[in-house]
């Protein structure tokens, strides 16, 4: 009788073992994307509290994002904080000056670009173009990443290292910044297959025509699916600015005959 109850309570074990195994993915996946939504709905978030200066009761204030950490009305993270450093807001302030240096040397960034992007040899992808706490962005977010068609919404980050791509899409660096204006090709990397994240898993699925919706500080730039294509891994041609096209290329690993992975690329355009 007492073998049969030990038999029966390692058959519920190895039952209830075998559910989670088959529920892990469907389960992390769903933690993933609320993740990225939660990231998401914060960088949309700080887009709606944009100020041009931050005072407080005693009269200190401040136009910019270091002078509010010096007075100690942001915290280090860029909340704004009261006298015993407690969080006023539960969302960080983002100020418009800051914002307007991060435009203007976004802008000459992805003029110098033009004519000079060199090969995939020195175009070093995992480093960010700009340290973004300088510009008053502790977060490091440039901008967000939509696809309606696959449910997808994305954090964009400067740089695509392991560390970054862990929490969402990577800017190459040599590649244009998601602007709104021509001679542009703004590369984005994302993982396939990551454990507990959703990433670039699906953009496979995407067809010509669906919308890829960049939303960066200043502006929402809506482009559409125009060429999807496997490349090996060190082909960076498609990268390139084209002359008087606006593009957007979308990037992942995909994995190839020979045990290695390839490029999956989709790349769109504003039309």
């Amino acid at each position: 009788m007492k073998s049969r109850k030990v038999l029966i309570v390692i058959a519920v074990i190895l039952l209830l073992a075998g559910l989670g195994f088959l529920l892990f993915p469907t389960i992390s996946n769903w933690i993933g994307k609320m993740q990225n939504d939660k990231l998401s709905d914060q960088f949309d978030n700080k887009r709606t509290h944009i100020i041009d200066y931050l005072e407080d009761d005693d009269g200190n204030r401040a136009d910019n994002g270091t002078d509010a950490q010096e007075k100690k009305l942001t915290d280090s993270e860029g909340y704004p904080i009261d006298a015993s450093g407690a969080r006023r807001y539960d969302f960080p302030f983002v100020f418009r000056s800051d914002l307007n240096r991060l435009r203007e040397d976004s802008e000459k960034y992805n003029k110098g670009l033009i004519g000079h992007q060199g090969t995939g040899a020195n175009l070093h992808y995992e480093y960010a173009v700009f340290d973004m706490p300088k510009y008053g962005v502790y977060d490091g977010l440039y901008a967000c990443l939509t696809i309606p068609a696959i449910d997808l919404r994305l954090p964009v980050y400067l740089g695509a290292d392991n560390t970054i791509m862990q929490y969402g899409i990577g800017h190459l660096y040599g590649t244009s910044l998601p602007l709104d204006e021509k001679n542009t090709n703004c590369a984005l990397a994302g993982h396939t297959d990551y454990i507990g994240r959703i990433f670039f898993d699906y953009i496979r699925n995407l067809t010509e025509g669906d919308e890829v919706i960049v939303r960066n500080y200043w502006e929402d730039i809506v482009y559409r699916v125009v060429d999807r294509k496997v490349v090996r891994e060190n082909d960076v041609n498609d990268l390139l600015i084209r002359d008087g096209r606006q593009l957007l290329t979308l990037i992942t690993c995909i994995k190839n005959s020979e045990g290695g992975f390839d490029r999956f690329l989709v790349i769109c355009e504003k039309q």
